[in-house]
């Protein structure tokens, strides 16, 4: 943009990295950041660091966590016969959020999406395989994304699970195609895993 200085073009183009965030959004979120005191500023950046710095993702599920092993994982009162297979630390919180499941989860670290150069080897597949083979696993909730990509996982999980005797589940079509997890209301999301279907 004319008569941004150096530093303020490479902070919005900064902004711009982040999901959901584009030039007219991280022109704004620049502006407001310089406008911002000094000290709030910097506390942003802090946290920035520290998040960075001191959060870890599970030895187990892939979560979020400053532990080796998250509070889902470490949590005896969950059903550790179902496991919930999503695509997002994001998509975990999710569906805590809504408060109707119980079992523990998987995070895959994203989906299959061949034209972003994302194959089987880049997404946490082999962990998968080996917890259905050594956790007393009954059941795998499929809960990815709606969307090709999502759909495009969901039949490959299938398929390289479907020598195990495991039930395998698909959640219901309750949540919009084309739209994301984390943006889907409770009840939705509640009515989506009711209505599961296997696959």
């Amino acid at each position: 943009m004319k008569y941004l200085s150096q530093k303020h073009e490479k902070l919005v183009e900064s902004l711009r990295k982040l999901p959901g965030i584009g030039r007219k959004t991280a022109l704004r979120l620049a502006f407001y950041i310089l406008k911002e005191p000094k000290e709030g500023v910097l506390e942003l950046a802090r946290a920035i660091k520290e998040a960075k710095e001191g959060v870890k993702f599970c030895s187990i599920c892939g979560n979020i966590t400053e532990e080796d092993i998250c509070e889902v994982c470490t949590d005896i009162s969950r059903d550790k016969t179902t496991l919930c297979v999503v695509e997002e630390p994001m998509d975990l919180y999710s569906l805590e959020k809504a408060d109707f499941y119980n079992g523990v989860y998987h995070i895959l670290g994203g989906a299959l999406s061949p034209l972003d150069g994302i194959g089987p080897d880049n997404l946490r597949l082999k962990e998968l395989i080996e917890r259905v083979k050594n956790e007393k696993i009954q059941e795998i909730i499929i809960a990815t994304n709606p969307d090709t990509e999502g759909e495009a996982t969901a039949l490959y999980i299938a398929k390289i699970l479907k020598s195990n005797n495991v039930k395998i589940t698909r959640i219901a079509t309750g949540v919009p195609m084309g739209s994301n997890i984390d943006y889907t209301d409770s009840i939705t999301l509640s009515k989506a895993f009711k209505s599961r279907g296997e696959i």
